[in-house]
């Protein structure tokens, strides 16, 4: 479009995506670098033109020179140049970027707003009380199973403890302190004699007697012999 159509309102052009931006600073850029290489390609030419002819020929010498300065100043340019490109392709790309998140974060917005369209918060709210009501019956009726009510209810659990204490007691005399089981105590034997050896030795009495006395009849006879 002219100059003068932008102007006055011609027609309108569309305006370029952020790809095809991109793209097309992404081949304007590659060309400027190619420029830039021939370009330091002639400016190294030109100075070996002008080492050779510096003695020999100066004014070819001289031209060499003045065609290495414009060169140079042109290369200094296509460095501008590309340093402006860069950062305008640079910018587009995050543009782009951020356009494609941006995109992304609506579709999920759209589906998650999707995903509640039918739902009611007050229906969500019923529905957590009558899972939270039913979770309280399960449990008493839990605990209504599992209470022991007609077995072993006649016991008292003190008892148990004292005679559970108890065998604790035991066992560790048993294993730790080494006292010995206490064994049975049989009964003592009598110590007095038994009416039928009373009478024995009643009878066995003058026997004994008899014969102490006939002893000592003859130890009389015996010590008076000897004097």
């Amino acid at each position: 479009m002219s100059f003068f159509g932008k102007m006055f309102g011609g027609k309108k052009e569309v305006a370029p995506t952020t790809g095809e931006a991109i793209q097309k600073l992404r081949e304007t850029e590659n060309m400027l670098i190619k420029k830039q290489e021939f370009l330091e390609s002639k400016i190294e030419e030109e100075l070996n033109t002008a080492r050779k002819n510096a003695s020999k020929n100066k004014r070819v010498a001289l031209q060499a020179l003045k065609k290495k300065k414009r060169l140079e100043k042109q290369l200094q340019q296509i460095d501008g140049t590309l340093s402006t490109i860069e950062m305008q392709r640079e910018a587009l790309e995050s543009a782009n970027t951020n356009t494609a998140v941006l995109t992304t974060m609506k579709n999920a917005a759209d589906a998650l707003k999707s995903a509640h369209q039918n739902m009611d918060v007050d229906k969500v709210h019923d529905m957590m009380d009558d899972i939270a009501e039913q979770q309280d019956v399960a449990r008493e009726i839990s605990d209504a199973i599992s209470n022991p009510v007609a077995f072993g209810a006649d016991l008292d659990d003190e008892d148990l403890e004292r005679e559970l204490d108890e065998l604790e007691q035991e066992n560790f005399d048993k294993e730790i302190i080494g006292i010995p089981e206490p064994t049975p105590t049989l009964p003592e034997a009598p110590t007095e004699d038994l009416p039928e050896k009373a009478k024995e030795k009643k009878k066995a009495v003058p026997k004994e007697s008899v014969t102490e006395g006939e002893d000592d009849e003859d130890m009389k006879q015996l010590i008076a012999w000897s004097k």
